[in-house]
């Protein structure tokens, strides 16, 4: 009896046949197949399934389920499979039985043409395969050339430890496609269908990672005129005045603003470059090559062009990066001096208000003389209109001695008034 388990996680079965998913086609030579990669946005997803549901419809056969990414079925007249990726979708299409020239008639011609009229996205690779049945012995890969090829260069060997041979000139003929002939020499249906799949995957990952170089190119004088400014600023930095810093750092914002949106707009595409990079070195890795005499390896011949092509990716890339930093830096830099500068000015100021306000109270202390002068005065003037009403009511007064007199007790009078609202002032204040 089976021990009771705790209950699955949600995405358990998800994430176990995730590892199932997308199994490649059993081949068995000899066979055509014709392959599409179109360039298209995730959006599409539903309207691409829509359309192979069409497909399928039209020749009574179960469509794929409502949110499938990927679809395998016999049509009858060929067989299709369907795969949806992040970026592209890809199509395979295969018909039984080839001839010596298995180009002559490809997979593809036998696909309703209104149907492929109307298939979405850009082409990115287009396809035609021949796979034919052959015993382990040398390969004119010469009379291979001029029956096939147009007497192109090949480009190929043998694969699969020996059991299989692929030979290509990777050129897109006028009727937009490449050629791929493979040899069965003694390969399972299984892992012929893993080496063809390797071999359009090889060519795919190719191109899409390629897709970066124009970037690349692009961005390079971008960053060129991008160092040279980012140069004057930090030289014009060197020399600045207080009154230059507040341009100087307008100039680094925008700068550094300007560089933050390209990196922006092709941080993607040089991350999946380097991702569909390393997809290609694995697929040529797990072809498990071996060489054909005067012929280049798969390995070789893309590598030649490639490597270089991402070298310069990487080097676009890692320069923004490092451009960015600098500017960061400069900037950084450039505020640090700018909120010293307005410490410096701020503590000018403040020095400025304190000597205002010395100035101020010894102005207020003159302002007391002054007022305590005053008020004395008035105040003794009518001591003495005071003492002459007195002295006119009979009363024995000397007006002049009386004002006099209440010179100093007036005076004392007053200042300690004003001292004690100044004080009162100074409380609430």
């Amino acid at each position: 009896m089976t021990a009771p388990l705790p209950a699955n996680h949600p995405l358990r079965l998800e994430l176990n046949d995730e590892v199932h998913a997308r199994p490649p086609e059993a081949l068995s030579a000899p066979l055509r197949l014709s392959f599409l990669a179109l360039l298209s946005d995730w959006s599409t997803r539903e309207r691409e399934r829509e359309h192979v549901a069409a497909l399928a419809a039209r020749f009574d056969v179960a469509p794929p389920h409502s949110s499938a990414n990927h679809y395998s079925a016999d049509l009858g007249p060929f067989r299709i499979k369907w795969e949806r990726h992040s970026e592209f979708s890809r199509y395979k299409f295969i018909v039984a039985g080839a001839s010596a020239d298995p180009f002559a008639e490809p997979a593809l011609a036998r696909v309703p043409e209104d149907w492929l009229a109307q298939l979405q996205g850009q082409t990115m690779v287009a396809a035609h395969v021949g796979l034919l049945a052959g015993a382990r012995e040398a390969i004119d890969h010469d009379e291979i050339s001029a029956r096939c090829f147009g007497g192109n260069t090949l480009v190929g060997s043998h694969i699969a430890g020996g059991a299989g041979t692929a030979l290509t000139d990777l050129r897109v003929r006028p009727d937009g496609f490449t050629r791929w002939y493979v040899i069965d020499r003694g390969m399972t249906p299984r892992q012929a269908g893993r080496i063809v799949q390797r071999l359009l995957e090889t060519d795919t990952y190719r191109l899409m990672a390629l897709l970066a170089l124009p970037v690349a190119r692009e961005l390079v004088p971008i960053l060129n005129n991008s160092e040279r400014e980012l140069a004057r600023i930090s030289s014009a930095l060197a020399n600045a005045v207080d009154q230059d810093e507040p341009v100087l750092l307008d100039k680094l914002t925008q700068l550094e603003a300007q560089i933050d949106s390209r990196t922006s707009e092709n941080h993607y595409r040089f991350s999946a470059a380097a991702a569909y990079y390393e997809l290609v070195q694995r697929r040529i890795a797990e072809l498990r090559e071996e060489r054909i005499q005067g012929l280049q390896t798969f390995q070789e011949f893309t590598e030649r062009r490639l490597a270089p092509a991402m070298n310069t990716c990487r080097a676009a890339a890692l320069r923004q990066d490092a451009l960015s930093e600098r500017v960061a830096r400069a900037t950084q830099l450039l505020s640090t001096r700018v909120d010293i500068t307005r410490e410096r000015q701020n503590q000018a100021v403040l020095e400025s208000m304190n000597r205002r306000a010395k100035l101020q109270l010894r102005l207020q202390e003159t302002v007391e003389g002054l007022s305590v002068a005053a008020v004395t005065y008035y105040i003794v003037g009518l001591v003495g209109y005071a003492a002459k009403g007195l002295k006119a009511a009979g009363m024995h007064l000397n007006p002049e001695l009386a004002m006099g007199a209440s010179i100093p007790l007036v005076a004392i009078l007053v200042a300690l008034g004003v001292r004690k609202i100044r004080r009162a002032v100074t409380r609430t204040a």
